[in-house]
């Protein structure tokens, strides 16, 4: 799947070594910024303007800066601010004298599945490109650089995962049931939770979009495909149950940054690690992020059928255990929307 020896030195050990390191530091950043209230906005209010600067300055002609990096790390870092911002921002109403939180207002909590379905479009409509364009294994130059080159190969495969992606958006329900998590002495994070969001979608956004970077970005699949997917999922399983969404935005904001800042981590250096442009591996990856959708869309109109809910006004999976336990993390309401 996978091709580690390169001309920088890099072999298994390497790959692995790189693989710990990102899966870990992004594991960790993303405990510290959802956390600690100061953190998220250093993190994604106050870095972003800091590099943007070093970006066209200081690190000219090494960082990229064509307009899909740019546009990737900004949104990202759009998407996490905006999170931040459903977390903590509040007030009080001078007529009533009532406290609003942001957290309670539905304009505001059509953003997170807004964003989140975008961010899926757009990578569909790549692939498509991709599978239309590069039907042969072709040399690519990385835009916004003059000496990155990288393989694309476009087949039926990218056609699979972008009819995965546009089910993984059919799939977003219970978009007016995002809560904020309720303070404890163990965590204080007061996280994004979304009840409806479950492991089952979860696993097959994961699958799909492993598929996309496997497909369209097959020289950093092996970092922004596995360690990028599988430190935020982890922490949605563990210690930061339910908040599956805050911590994939901040880690691909966090990733974005740093690859960003130090682009021949990936391009030029030991730790470099491409795909093996197996035409058979390709279509194995796809097909299963195309079954795994096609289960949970299947899931999805059977609940629907059995319970009469709008999965897109109201929550689906009330019923399941996974949902309660969830939801039992959540702080109560004090105010009405």
């Amino acid at each position: 799947m996978f091709v580690f020896d390169n001309a920088y030195g890099g072999t298994v050990a390497t790959g692995i070594l790189g693989w710990l390191l990102v899966f870990a530091g992004l594991f960790v950043l993303n405990e510290l910024t959802r956390r600690f209230k100061w953190a998220g906005f250093t993190a994604f209010f106050i870095l972003p303007i800091v590099l943007t600067v070093l970006w066209f300055t200081a690190l000219d002609g090494t960082a990229y800066k064509d307009w899909f990096h740019l546009a990737k790390v900004y949104s990202a870092t759009a998407g996490c601010i905006g999170f931040w911002c459903i977390r903590f921002v509040h007030g009080t109403d001078k007529k009533t004298g009532k406290e609003w939180r942001l957290s309670e207002k539905k304009w505001a909590l059509c953003f997170p599945p807004l964003i989140l379905a975008i961010n899926i479009i757009e990578a569909c409509a790549r692939d498509i490109q991709v599978g239309n364009t590069y039907k042969v294994l072709t040399q690519v130059l990385e835009e916004g650089t003059t000496n990155t080159y990288f393989n694309l190969m476009g087949g039926p495969w990218n056609f699979m995962n972008a009819a995965a992606g546009i089910l993984n958006i059919i799939t977003i329900t219970g978009w007016f049931g995002i809560v904020i998590r309720k303070k404890t002495d163990k965590d204080g994070s007061r996280d994004m939770l979304w009840p409806d969001m479950l492991w089952f979608w979860i696993i097959a956004y994961d699958l799909w979009n492993f598929a996309y970077t496997y497909n369209c970005l097959p020289h950093h699949a092996w970092y922004c495909g596995l360690a990028l997917l599988i430190a935020p999922t982890l922490c949605a399983f563990t210690v930061g149950k339910g908040a599956w969404l805050q911590h994939r935005a901040q880690t691909l904001a966090l990733w974005c940054m740093f690859a960003q800042t130090f682009p021949k981590f990936q391009d030029f250096s030991k730790f470099s690690v491409v795909s093996s442009y197996n035409p058979t591996t390709y279509n194995v990856v796809s097909g299963l992020a195309l079954a795994s959708n096609i289960a949970v869309f299947i899931y999805m109109i059977y609940k629907v059928a059995k319970t009469k809910r709008n999965p897109y006004t109201g929550e689906l999976y009330t019923d399941l255990a996974k949902y309660k336990e969830i939801k039992e993390l959540a702080e109560t309401s004090t105010t009405s929307i």
